[in-house]
Order: structure tokens, then C-alpha cells, then sequence
């Protein structure tokens, strides 16, 4: 197996010739640096004209994007794409762009109809065509309000890897719709957080996503630390991602800075900030500050301005 370059120090030329293998052990190779980003889709056009959130948290440092709310029933009714298809986006930002899919079960409840639910639901038919679109990873997990259940990420997690085989990356875990069933890390949960990841991993997940301390409540650095160690231990290779969200990914850049701090304490390999702001994103800058407290100035210029290379 040729050796694959680290995801910080990655231009375009090697993103391109990734497999979904390779960008796993890219995201491996980076040592706890990698930031994603959340552009939440039916939001808005964006929060500048003209241009997509998508490029704009490229911009200012992200590693990799993920779409929530992404309409997978009708790819016309995503109105932060500006009307680009998810192959046009990807050749804007040059990294790598996945989708999130939710996996709501028997027990789905929503609260407010703002979006689309069904068209981002994780059907078989849906996670076909994310792949078909070309999204290099999807996310299984379920938007706040949407009564997501574990099991039902755990059966979803296992019907993705048969429809998808080995190579396109899955995201799994629970890190938000904590209300009825409480999230990874939560000492107030019924089940063992290290079984759920488990039976998650079994399932087929190649990285496994958690709560960030700091902005979930009840949620501390020694509790996701824990977790983080067993997910690399019980199957060596497998990464785990923290999640900055709750709303806090709309908080101040002091704040932000004092939280990646303590996402790269848990031993995390990958490092996202939510959605939550304005238009459908943080602002730019809390994606600059996590980016520069995460790996630096230099690893952060690199990315915001190699992405053509």
C-alpha cells in the first residue's frame, strides 16, 4: 500500500487521489489535528452572497465539511449550495465533503417542521446515492428534535457498511438529541457508552463521534478521554471525533480556543464545530481559532491557502 499524505499538510493533488482508506489513514496520520465543519444546508444561500458556507469554512482553515439537512430527495431544494451540485462544491473547496444522514426510528419526533426530514434520511436508497454523488464520508447521527435512538444509529451503522462496502468512510455515535436518551459520555445514561461503541464498531463504523467538553452539558474532558482511548483500543485503526456544537460553536473565539484545548486533552483524532450561528455556520473565525489552537498558525495558512494546489 503506497503511503498515503497526512490530511493537514494534504494539497489538492492528494486529496484527488485518495481512496476512503487512504483519507482514513490520512486523518490517522495527522496526530489529533484535523478540523471539520458543519454547513448546515437549508438554512440559507449563505452568509456571504455568492458564496457557499462550504467554501468559507475551507477558507478559513477546515480540513473537511459535512452537510446537514442535505436533500437527498430533491437536490434542487438545498439552497446553501447556490445551486451546485455536491461534485461542483467539491471542486470549489478541494477537500473532503461529506454528508450527514439521520437515522430516526420507530420513535421520530419532530418538534417544528423547519427542513426536509425525509430527504435526509438514512434509507438504503439515500446512502446509495450519497456515494454515487461522490460524498467521501457520511455521518449517521440525529439532528436535535428528531428522537434518534442509539439502536437505531447501531442498525443503521450496519446497513450502510453492506451497502457501501469497505471504502467510503462512516461516521457514527451520538452526540446531540440528548433530551429522552442522553449522549456518549453522559454519566446520566442508562447504557455503557463503551458497549454502545462496541456494538457501533462491530456494526461496521470507522470512526466513532462523541460530545465535546465544554459545550455539552455534564460532559467532561476525563469522561471523553476515556471513551476515546477505548475506541482506539478496542479496534486499533478506528478514529473518534469530537463534536463542538450545542450552540456553543456560536460563542466567542476565547471560548472556542479554551474548548479545543480541551478536545485535543481527549486524544480525539478529528475535531468538528457545528452548524449553529447565522445562515447555517459558525462564523469563519471560531473555524480560524479551533483550526489555529488545534495545529497552529502554519498548519492553518497551509490549508486555507494550499486548497488549489
Amino acid at each position: 500500500m503506497a503511503e498515503v499524505t497526512r490530511l493537514i499538510s494534504a494539497s489538492k493533488t492528494d486529496i484527488e487521489q485518495m481512496s476512503g482508506r487512504d483519507l482514513k489513514r490520512s486523518i490517522f496520520k495527522s496526530e489529533g489535528r484535523v478540523v471539520m465543519a458543519q454547513h448546515l444546508l437549508f438554512a440559507s444561500q449563505g452568509l456571504v452572497r455568492g458564496v457557499t458556507n462550504t467554501e468559507l469554512m475551507a477558507a478559513f482553515g477546515s480540513d473537511m465539511v459535512m452537510l446537514n439537512t442535505f436533500n437527498l430527495n430533491d437536490e434542487t431544494n438545498n439552497p446553501g449550495l447556490q445551486g451546485l451540485s455536491l461534485a461542483e462544491l467539491k471542486k470549489r473547496v478541494n477537500i473532503p465533503v461529506g454528508i450527514y444522514l439521520g437515522c430516526p426510528g420507530k420513535n421520530k419526533v419532530v418538534e417544528k417542521k423547519l427542513y426536509d426530514v425525509e430527504g435526509m434520511l438514512a434509507t438504503d436508497a439515500h446512502i446509495q446515492k450519497a456515494k454515487d454523488l461522490g460524498a467521501d464520508f457520511i455521518v449517521l447521527g440525529g439532528n436535535p428534535g428528531s428522537g434518534t435512538s442509539i439502536d437505531d444509529i447501531i442498525k443503521t451503522t450496519k446497513r450502510a457498511r453492506e451497502i457501501l462496502g469497505e471504502d467510503t468512510l462512516i461516521f457514527s455515535g451520538k452526540w446531540e438529541d440528548g433530551i429522552d436518551e442522553k449522549v456518549l459520555g453522559d454519566p446520566l445514561a442508562k447504557r455503557d457508552a463503551k458497549e454502545i461503541i462496541k456494538e457501533l464498531i462491530d456494526a461496521g463504523a470507522d470512526v466513532i463521534d462523541l460530545p465535546a467538553p465544554g459545550s455539552r452539558h455534564g460532559i467532561s474532558v476525563h469522561m471523553i478521554q476515556d471513551l476515546v482511548q477505548f475506541v482506539h483500543t478496542y479496534k486499533p485503526g478506528t478514529l473518534a471525533m469530537t463534536f463542538l456544537n450545542s450552540s456553543v460553536e456560536g460563542a466567542d473565539q476565547d471560548t472556542i480556543r479554551m474548548i479545543a484545548l480541551m478536545m485535543k486533552e481527549t486524544g480525539a483524532d478529528i475535531h468538528a464545530i457545528g452548524d449553529g450561528g447565522f445562515a447555517g455556520c459558525t462564523t469563519p473565525e471560531n473555524v480560524m481559532q479551533l483550526s489555529i489552537s488545534l495545529k497552529g498558525k502554519p498548519y492553518t495558512y497551509f490549508r486555507m491557502a494550499s486548497r488549489n494546489r
